[in-house]
C-alpha cells in the first residue's frame, strides 16, 4: 500500500509575503512539516510549488532521503483563488495517480509531528476509514451574530472539567484513500476518521503575530522533549564558533580564516574519551575542509542549510538520539539543534537570540577557547556516567 504526501507551496503570499521560506528557528517554514514527513510511515512526500528556488532547495537538501520529492506546480493553479482540491487533482494527474493513500500536508502547521501523520494513516489502514483529518478539542464557548449561544446553556455554564468542548479542524493533515478522492475529488469524503492534536496547534500563520506565537510554541516545546543523558556527539558549527566568525577575502574568493590551537587540543581530549565531534556547517569552504582534515575529524559535512533534519537522521543512523548530543552554535541557523539536543552551548559573542535559548552561555568568545571550554564542561558531566 503506497502512502504519499504532498506539501502544496505558493510563491505568492499575501498576508507574509515569502511565508513559505520565511525562517522559522533558523529553518524555512516548509522545512517543518517535511522533516516530520520524512520520519513518519508515509512512503514518499511531494514539495508540489510554483517556486524553483524552493525545488532547487529541495532537491539540494534533502537528497540523503529518497522520500522527499520537488515537482513543478502549474502556475495558473498557484493563484490565491485556486481551491486546494484543484492542486490536489493537479498533482494527482502529474503522478498518475501512482498512490493508494493520499496526505495532505499544510507547511503552516510547524507543530505537526510524524506521530500525527501515522495517526491518520492508521486511521486507513487499520480502522478501515476512507479519510482522517487532524482536529483540535476546544473548551471555547461559541456564539451566534444574533447573540444566542451555539454550545452551552448561558443559565447552566458548565465547568470546563464538565465541558466536552468542540472538535475543530485545525489544517495540518487530510489524509484519504486514492478510491474516495477520486470518486468524491475531495481531500476527506466517506467514512471519516478524527485525530486530536494539541489545543496550541490551532493557531494559524495568517499575520506576523501569530508567526511569533508559534514560534514560541514550537521552541519550548523542542526543549520541554530534551533527554539527559551520557554525551556520545559533540556537534560543532564552523563560522562563529571554530572561529570569529570573520573571513579574509582576494579577488580569487575566500582567502583565510582564524582558528584557535586550544580548540584543537580540546577536540583531541574529547575523542580520546569517547565523544564522537561532527562538523555541521552551512558553508562550502575548502579552507575549513583542510582544517578539519588536519583536525582529524571524519565526519566533517559541508554546505548543510537544513541542520536539524541532517543531524537527526545522522543520530538515528547511529541508533541514536538528541539526547546523546551536544551542539555549539552562535546564529539563527543553529536555534533547531540549540532547542533539541541533550545539552546546547553558545559562545558569549554569540546572537542575543542563540544565548535565549541555549542551555548554557560560555564565558569564551568563538574562535577564542569557546570549544575548549565546552569540552572541558563536556568531559566533567560525563563523568557521572562512569561506572565506579
Amino acid at each position: 500500500m503506497k502512502k504519499t504526501a504532498i506539501i502544496p507551496l505558493r510563491k505568492g503570499s499575501k498576508g507574509i509575503p515569502g511565508k513559505n521560506k520565511k525562517k522559522m528557528l533558523g529553518r524555512p517554514l516548509f522545512s517543518w512539516v517535511l522533516t516530520e514527513a520524512i520520519f513518519s510511515d508515509l512512503d514518499e512526500v511531494y514539495v508540489f510549488t510554483d517556486d524553483q528556488e524552493i525545488i532547487d532547495y529541495v532537491e539540494r537538501e534533502y537528497h540523503w532521503s529518497s522520500k522527499v520529492k520537488a515537482l513543478l506546480r502549474n502556475a495558473e493553479n498557484a493563484s490565491d483563488i485556486a481551491s486546494t482540491e484543484s492542486v490536489l487533482l493537479e498533482f494527482a494527474e502529474n503522478i498518475n495517480q501512482d498512490f493508494d493513500i493520499l496526505s495532505l500536508l499544510q507547511a503552516t502547521s510547524p507543530m505537526t509531528l510524524a506521530s500525527d501523520i501515522n495517526a491518520t494513516l492508521n486511521e486507513i489502514i487499520q480502522n478501515k476509514k476512507d479519510a482522517a483529518l487532524t482536529v483540535v478539542n476546544t473548551h471555547r464557548f461559541t456564539w451566534n451574530a444574533d447573540g444566542t449561544s451555539q454550545n452551552y446553556d448561558v443559565f447552566k455554564r458548565p465547568r470546563r472539567q464538565d465541558f466536552g468542548g468542540l472538535l475543530i479542524e485545525n489544517g495540518a493533515v487530510y489524509t484519504t484513500t486514492k478510491e474516495a478522492f477520486l470518486n468524491s475529488k475531495n481531500r476527506i469524503s466517506g467514512t471519516i476518521g478524527l485525530v486530536k492534536m494539541p489545543e496550541e496547534t490551532l493557531v494559524e500563520i495568517d499575520s506576523l503575530s501569530d508567526w511569533d506565537i508559534v514560534e514560541k510554541l514550537l521552541a519550548e516545546r523542542l526543549k520541554k522533549s530534551k533527554i539527559h543523558q551520557r554525551i556520545d556527539y559533540l556537534i560543532l558549527d564552523v563560522d562563529g564558533v571554530f572561529t570569529d566568525g570573520s573571513v579574509y577575502y582576494s579577488p580569487d574568493g575566500e582567502l583565510a580564516k582564524k582558528f584557535d590551537m586550544r580548540d584543537g587540543m580540546g577536540l583531541e581530549i574529547i575523542r580520546q574519551n569517547q565523544v564522537e565531534v561532527i562538523v555541521l556547517t552551512s558553508e562550502n569552504s575548502e579552507l575549513v575542509a583542510q582544517r578539519m582534515k588536519k583536525l582529524q575529524i571524519k565526519n566533517t559535512f559541508l554546505g548543510v542549510k537544513d541542520k536539524f533534519s541532517f543531524l537527526r537522521q545522522f543520530l538515528l543512523d547511529r541508533n541514536s538520539s538528541f539526547g546523546a548530543a551536544a551542539y555549539v552554535g552562535d546564529d539563527v541557523n543553529d536555534l533547531a539543534n540549540i532547542c533539541s539536543v541533550g545539552w546546547s552551548f553558545a559562545p558569549s559573542n554569540a546572537t542575543e537570540i542563540v544565548k535565549t535559548n541555549a542551555d548554557y552561555v560560555l564565558n569564551n568568545d568563538s574562535g577564542n577557547g569557546a570549544i575548549r571550554e565546552t569540552c572541558e564542561i563536556i568531559l566533567k558531566y560525563n563523568k557521572r556516567y562512569e561506572r565506579i
